[in-house]
């Protein structure tokens, strides 16, 4: 894929950037070993719909390290750790919406993942409540409201408002990518950062740190990124047909600059 991009673009990209780090920065306050509470995700998931997936991913990308710095003061770690994990959940968010995703394969998908992320939460449910200090009962009930929910809502969306299908998957999809990413990273580079995280990270951690990012992030994605698309295409006409799914598959690109 060729990274072809505009003035527009850039302009874009260091607007979404500077928005994502403040409002990243504003809700700092909260985290789990070190990873944040981000409902400032949804600002590089509406960029990533409205301008593309390089937009989105390098808005994210750029965006998190300078939340980092300012939060922690740590660049190597966000470097290593926060930026590969944002630059991939919203470069797959802007390269998906792009696609025409039946309603089969939607279906499909979100069965799958249903079964993915619930099976291993079961498994290592006794790790996860260690770590977050909940009761099982009250974890996997945080887990349902917010997981499987999500992926009930990818559902009913697939069905009933199919122009919005391929953001859904996307919102999905990147964000079981770049959250399983950011858990493995911090967790193989803990040993590497022990003036941050004072101690080694054990492997039962990953699977904590996945749910505690997607259970705080999906629902922002997901839920708010839609009305907020469709408002601010509705004000821009000409962002409407950038990265706008063809009926028959395929894409279609009108930057109408």
């Amino acid at each position: 894929m060729k990274i072809n991009l505009t003035t527009q673009d850039i302009t874009a990209i260091a607007v979404c950037s500077a928005l994502y780090a403040v409002f990243g920065y504003l809700t700092a306050e909260l985290s789990f070993f070190g990873v944040g509470f981000l409902p400032a995700v949804l600002i590089p998931a509406v960029f990533a719909a409205l301008y593309g997936p390089w937009v989105g991913g390098m808005s994210g990308a750029i965006g998190i390290f300078i939340r980092d710095v300012l939060v922690h003061g740590n660049a190597p770690l966000s470097l290593v750790a926060g930026v590969p994990a944002n630059f991939l959940l919203f470069f797959l968010i802007g390269y998906l919406y792009t696609k025409n995703i039946s309603l089969k394969q939607a279906l499909i998908f979100v069965s799958i993942a249903i079964a993915g992320l619930l099976v291993p939460s079961i498994v290592f449910l006794p790790d996860m409540t260690t770590f977050v200090g909940f009761s099982s009962e009250i974890f996997m009930l945080i887990f349902g409201l917010t997981i499987i929910g999500s992926l009930v809502a990818i559902a009913i969306v697939s069905v009933y408002w199919k122009e919005w299908r391929s953001y859904a998957i996307g919102a999905i999809v990147g964000q079981i990518a770049g959250g399983l990413l950011l858990s493995v990273t911090v967790w193989a580079v803990s040993p590497m950062f022990l003036e941050y995280f004072k101690a080694p990270f054990g492997a039962a951690l990953i699977l904590p740190l996945f749910v505690w990012t997607i259970a705080t992030e999906i629902p922002f994605i997901l839920i708010a990124g839609p009305p907020i698309i469709a408002v601010v295409q509705s004000a821009f006409p000409t962002l409407r047909y950038r990265n706008k799914p063809q009926n028959k598959g395929g894409t279609i690109d009108q930057k109408n600059r």
